[in-house]
């Protein structure tokens, strides 16, 4: 599955831009894969993200802001879904991701 960040490269809001980096930076910092999706620019992806993102996370008012993610075409969370899975060390499992296999000394060879 593809990981997809929606995204506002035109926000006005600081708050949406720092969230949008957050997310971003610690994709690339963690060398996970995914997709930026600028829902400035491309307005079928902004319908798809609204139509997407299931009832219990959309606002009272308004639409919901970015950054949304999504793996494939699944709905993932917000950013204070993903500050929470990071909190809680489940990102992966958040992303719909395998885990990662971390090598053990063990496992090493030393020929």
């Amino acid at each position: 599955m593809v990981i997809r960040v929606f995204i506002a490269s035109s926000s006005g809001s600081v708050a949406v831009k720092k969230r949008q980096q957050a997310i971003v930076g610690f994709l690339e910092a963690n060398r996970i894969s995914f997709e930026e999706v600028d829902i400035t620019m491309l307005e079928d992806q902004r319908l798809w993200m609204y139509q997407n993102i299931p009832e219990q996370k959309r606002p009272e008012k308004g639409n919901p802001l970015p950054p949304q993610i999504f793996s494939g075409d699944d709905y993932c969370g917000d950013y204070e879904d993903f500050f929470q899975s990071k909190e809680t060390n489940t990102v992966f499992s958040f992303l719909r991701l395998p885990p990662v296999k971390v090598q053990t000394h063990s496992s090493w060879s030393f020929n």
